[in-house]
């Protein structure tokens, strides 16, 4: 079976993970979460968002994070437009995030655009930030299924990562929004890709486990090249526009599965379970993750 030697573990709890936790969590908590993360060996993460804070309150506190929280480390922030990117060029960010769906319907209900529009407003945002030298991320939401449309075509994925990569950015984040995919979905689509997108754009896979599917996902996308994946400590997350939608794939799973297939990640799975169990108390929800139950049911000595 030809898997990758190493993989690499974006951390997004921080950011999606949080955005739509019901309890405010506290600026200082968030930092030391953060922290624990980067401890626990993330070089990459999520940290927060700048976004309307009437939509997202979770993230209105993103300005205290970064300034408490940016190393030379890969550290993005979401910023969904110009606003948005203006306020974390001024934050001292490096790594910007910005996102689109395929689906046209749910990228109208998320920010009121369709997909097109929201492609040639980006378009020269884009274009700007990679004369100024910064990193972009796109994250392309609903690229499997839609709540509303149902299932997207593989074409119109590749379309918007082209559009994408014509654009310059350096990385797709390709995201299984409401945790419908399956494995086969996942090798055909990232197959798909991996043929037709350029071998210097990363590509890396963004998986939901809404009905238990995501590490299965992810050994689906191994198998197809893909070396790179969104997960989140403890599980959290979910999409506020999207209905039904449970928490990203657990970090804490996803470095288990891999350590036992002889894959390398670089993150240490106790001080990641610390992490998570750091947060845990401060949730509206317990964390559900496998190795955490496991973690909480094993009598400590």
């Amino acid at each position: 079976m030809d898997l990758p030697e190493r993989v690499t573990l974006i951390e997004v709890g921080p950011r999606d993970g949080l955005q739509n936790e019901k309890n405010l969590i506290p600026a200082n908590n968030k930092i030391e979460f953060i922290s624990l993360l980067k401890n626990a060996g993330f070089q990459e993460m999520e940290l927060t968002s700048f976004v309307s804070p009437k939509w997202v309150p979770q993230m209105q506190d993103a300005s205290i994070v970064l300034e408490n929280c940016l190393d030379d480390s890969r550290n993005f922030v979401l910023a969904p437009n110009k606003k948005g990117i203006d306020l974390a060029i001024g934050s001292g960010v490096k790594h910007i995030a910005v996102f689109v769906g395929v689906s046209d319907t749910f990228n109208k209900k998320n920010i009121n655009k369709t997909t097109e529009e929201s492609m040639n407003e980006l378009r020269p945002l884009i274009d700007d930030l990679k004369r100024k030298g910064y990193f972009v991320r796109a994250c392309i939401s609903t690229s499997f299924y839609c709540p509303f449309e149902g299932k997207i075509d593989e074409q119109d994925v590749l379309k918007v990562c082209q559009e994408f990569e014509d654009m310059g950015v350096d990385e797709l984040s390709v995201a299984d929004t409401i945790g419908m995919a399956n494995p086969s979905e996942c090798y055909e689509l990232f197959t798909l890709l991996k043929h037709h997108l350029r071998a210097t754009t990363l590509l890396t896979a963004h998986f939901h486990d809404t009905r238990g599917m995501a590490l299965a996902n992810i050994f689906a996308s191994l198998q197809a090249g893909i070396d790179r994946f969104d997960t989140s400590a403890g599980g959290l997350g979910g999409c506020p526009f999207a209905p039904g939608a449970t928490g990203n794939v657990a970090s804490e799973d996803v470095v288990y599965m891999l350590s036992q297939m002889g894959i390398s990640t670089g993150i240490h799975l106790d001080k990641l379970l610390e992490a998570a169990a750091y947060i845990s108390p401060l949730l509206s929800k317990p964390v559900a993750s496998k190795q955490f139950q496991l973690m909480r049911s094993v009598p400590q000595h």
